[in-house]
């Protein structure tokens, strides 16, 4: 990691904050003199993880807002919060996500996975947009996973409505379509000082999945934990694109070790992009976007 000397005082967002790579990516900005917006799902966890960063020495300034990403009316809120209370956004991290072993439905009725780790991240960030080109020069880093690379999209069950669920393949859809939002949304915002710049952060022992991974989820990491990255070296190719030139010079590429890597194919296909961007406005209800 190579962080410019500017990130005092620049506000960065981050979600899911509360613990494994989120949270040392608050860690690593904090000691940076960045000032952090902390959103998080569970207050209590989120302000156990703020008052433990805050006594760090040097630490910047932080605030902890609560939402629960996978509700679009949560996600909304959130939004508005930051645009009110906030009057520049220098840097988005969409560092939230999980993997769930069985079928669930978010409070908006639609398949969990899809709701949490695509859905909230594109009404977010569009949310947020006219917030960010106003700070720009800003970035927006998305934390994707090496998952996506295998992955295939099914525009005629992408909610795994007829087909059997296997959370492994949702989740690894789910950051395909990360995938393709980042590289559309970088050849829209092209000329506006917003970058926007995906990533896998490597295999990183943190709760992930603790939640909704299924015993035989858990029985399969606790096998490889001894020989995953720590949660500190997971968040260093986040903090990489969060603070370094290379995160504001280039748009639109997948990270792997902070260095650029191949993507799957299909993250690059324009049709593809512009289908899942029809399909994301008219899930979240949000008007066509002229960016």
């Amino acid at each position: 990691m190579s962080p410019t000397n500017e990130m005092q005082g620049k506000i960065c967002v981050v979600t899911g904050a509360n613990s494994g790579i989120g949270k040392e990516t608050v860690r690593g900005l904090a000691r940076m003199g960045a000032h952090i917006v902390m959103a998080c799902r569970n207050a209590e966890k989120g302000q156990a993880a703020l008052e433990e960063i805050r006594r760090e020495p040097g630490a910047g300034q932080i605030d902890l807002l609560v939402a629960e990403l996978g509700s679009q009316s949560a996600v909304r809120d959130l939004a508005a919060q930051i645009r009110s209370n906030y009057p520049r956004l220098d840097v988005l991290i969409n560092n939230v996500g999980a993997l769930f072993s069985k079928r669930r439905l978010s409070s908006d009725g639609i398949e969990m996975t899809m709701a949490l780790n695509h859905l909230g991240v594109f009404l977010l960030t569009l949310s947020l947009l006219d917030l960010l080109k106003a700070s720009a020069p800003s970035r927006i880093v998305n934390v994707s996973s090496a998952a996506h690379e295998r992955a295939k999209i099914d525009f005629a069950d992408l909610q795994f409505e007829h087909r059997k669920y296997a959370g492994f393949s949702a989740y690894g859809q789910s950051k395909l379509m990360m995938n393709l939002f980042t590289v559309e949304l970088a050849r829209r915002l092209k000329g506006t000082g917003v970058t926007v710049n995906s990533l896998h952060p490597g295999l990183v022992s943190t709760n992930f999945g603790s939640e909704g991974g299924g015993a035989g989820f858990k029985a399969i990491f606790g096998l490889i934990r001894p020989f995953m990255l720590t949660s500190e070296q997971g968040a260093q190719t986040t903090l990489h694109m969060a603070t370094s030139a290379e995160g504001a010079e280039r748009s639109g590429d997948y990270f792997v070790k902070s260095k650029p890597a191949k993507p799957n194919s299909l993250s690059l296909d324009p049709q593809l992009a512009a289908q899942l961007w029809q399909v994301s406005e008219s899930l979240t209800g949000l008007a066509p976007a002229k960016i």
